[in-house]
Formats: C-alpha cells, sequence, structure tokens
C-alpha cells in the first residue's frame, strides 16, 4: 500500500485551536470482518491489532477524572474486542453516552447475536455503514451479500425499537462510491427514507454523508489510479470556511488502541502525534499539558470541502 503522508505533510491548512473537550473516540482495534474500499484504517479480516483490556481500564479511569461523557467506539469492528462489553457498562456506570459506529454485519458473526439487546439494554446509539440503499453499490464497496446482511440486521433493530424510539438512535453512514464529494445531505437523507421504508419498512434517525479522506487504503487507491492530485484540487476548491469553525477535533480526542491520543482518527492513521510532541500515553494526559494548536495536513481539507464533513455528518 502506498504511503500517503509525504503528499499530504507540506500544507497551506489553516491553523485550528483545541476547545472544551466534550468527545473521547476510541479505536478498539484494526480487526474488521470487512474490508471496505473508502476504509481510511485499512482494517480488514487479517489485523490483529486489538485494544488490551488494561489499556481500557486507563481510559476508563481517564473518562472519570475528565468527566467527558460522549464516548465514540471505532475500529475496525469495535464489537469484535473482546472486552467491548465490558468497556461499555463501565461507561454507562460513569452516565456516558455511547456511540457505537457497526457495520451491521459485524452483528451476524458467530457469538454476536447478543449484541441486540445489549445494545437496548445499554440505549448504544448505532452509527451505521450503508453507503448506499442499492444493493449493487454497497456490495461493490463492501463485498458481495454485505447488502442482503446489512437489511436484515436493520430491520431486526427496527424491531427492537431502533430508528423508531427517540431513546434508541439508528444513523445511518453513506460514503461516496470514488473520488468524488458527497450529494447534499438532506436531500440524500429523504432518498433513503423513502426506498428504505418502501423496500423493506426499515426506518432510522438521521443519515451522514461522510467525505472519502486520502488516506490510507482510499488514498493508495487514488495514487495507484493516477488521481491523487486531482482528488485533493476537488477537495481545496470546494473550501468552506464554515466547516472550519466546527470541526470535530476542536471538542475530541481520537485515542489508538495501544492508548496513545490524537487530535483525531485521520492523524491516528496517519501517525500524526499532537502537535508539537511525541506520542502521548491517555495515561500520562493528567500530567501533560495538551498545545492548543492542532496538527493539521492536507487531509484535513477532506473535513472542510462542501458542506463539511465529520464523524456526525456535514457541518454547516
Amino acid at each position: 500500500m502506498h504511503d500517503v503522508y509525504p503528499l499530504l505533510k507540506k500544507t497551506d491548512f489553516p491553523k485550528i485551536f483545541r476547545e472544551k473537550l466534550n468527545t473521547i473516540q476510541i479505536n478498539l482495534g484494526y480487526k474488521c470482518n470487512q474490508s471496505c474500499l473508502h476504509c481510511h484504517v485499512n482494517a480488514g479480516p487479517k489485523r490483529k491489532e486489538m485494544m488490551t483490556l488494561r489499556t481500557i481500564d486507563q481510559i476508563l479511569s481517564f473518562i472519570k477524572r475528565s468527566g467527558v461523557k460522549n464516548i465514540d467506539l471505532t475500529g475496525g469492528a469495535p464489537e469484535l474486542n473482546d472486552n467491548f462489553d465490558y468497556l461499555v457498562t463501565k461507561a454507562r456506570k460513569l452516565n456516558c453516552h455511547i456511540i457505537d459506529r457497526c457495520n451491521l454485519t459485524v452483528l451476524q458473526e458467530p457469538n454476536k447475536e447478543y449484541l441486540f439487546k445489549f445494545f437496548k439494554k445499554n440505549f448504544i446509539e448505532i452509527v451505521a455503514s450503508l453507503p448506499c440503499y442499492e444493493a449493487d453499490n454497497v456490495n461493490r464497496q463492501r463485498g458481495d451479500g454485505v447488502f442482503k446482511k446489512s437489511i436484515e440486521v436493520l430491520q431486526k433493530l427496527n424491531e427492537l425499537g431502533y430508528g423508531r424510539n427517540k431513546k434508541l438512535q439508528l444513523n445511518l453512514v453513506y460514503n461516496p462510491q470514488g473520488a468524488v464529494l458527497p450529494p447534499e445531505q438532506n436531500v440524500l437523507k429523504k432518498k433513503y427514507k423513502l426506498i428504505l421504508m418502501e423496500n423493506y419498512n426499515i426506518a432510522f434517525n438521521n443519515l451522514y454523508t461522510i467525505t472519502n479522506m486520502p488516506i490510507a487504503r482510499f488514498g493508495s487507491m487514488l495514487i495507484s489510479k493516477k488521481s491523487f492530485a486531482s482528488y485533493m484540487n476537488l477537495l481545496k476548491n470546494n473550501y468552506n470556511d464554515g466547516a472550519l469553525k466546527k470541526l470535530m477535533c476542536k471538542s475530541l480526542i481520537s485515542i489508538d488502541y495501544k492508548g496513545y491520543v490524537y487530535d483525531c482518527d485521520f492523524n491516528q492513521m496517519l501517525n500524526l502525534n499532537i502537535k508539537s510532541a511525541k506520542a502521548v500515553h491517555v495515561s500520562d494526559l493528567d500530567n501533560y499539558n495538551m498545545p492548543r494548536e492542532i496538527n493539521t495536513a492536507d487531509h484535513c481539507y477532506g473535513c472542510t470541502a462542501g458542506s463539511g464533513s465529520s464523524c456526525g455528518g456535514i457541518l454547516v
């Protein structure tokens, strides 16, 4: 796989600064039951990197001391970590709201069926990947049979009240099929709701459109197709100053499977440490004065193009 960071390092991206921390995003490991083309983590079934119980306890200790209440779990497939239930249960006892970034099909993996009721019991907000409402497009991006499995899981979540009960949030995520910007989020949401309800009787709460980041697997594909420069030009030509003001990295820290802290999940994947610092571990955060300035590179234009892009969809 191509190393994209040398193409991103030199940047004219505006300086941005940290504000009050309200979300901790935790990458529980890179193992996943899918291998998606757009995946900025380069996750897949053969990845072995997984967060240990010791690191989880260190994160829980920081959550308790910091008072942060929004916990965003990601991967890979975070549910494949053997300590997933432990982390959720402990964080809920600290009155945290849990977001699980779920690829849906992981809930059909052996011994994972119980997670349906576990999610409901803990009022976990599900942010589920469904890059299209058409089978061919989803299967092309995520693998044969993924669309059918995803629909089955969404229907079962609906039966439990997800997407129909305000306390059981079910949000879907759309990623473009290639080197283009996402369409207008609200327009696409209406189309998703109409087609999924008419064809499959599926309801959900929100649709989040997320721009493909020019890093990891997707960035390497762009280099192979000699379209990296043109995609970067697309992102830069659609820069939106309004999105700059609402970037998620201003109120979030990302923690990798080893417990090291980054400004965001994308910086984590580029091994781009916190500004002017060596790698900082979550166990050392109390004794470390994090710099206000956030470390940036050209990939940051992916979050400020068009209507902006974040883990919660558009920014403006």
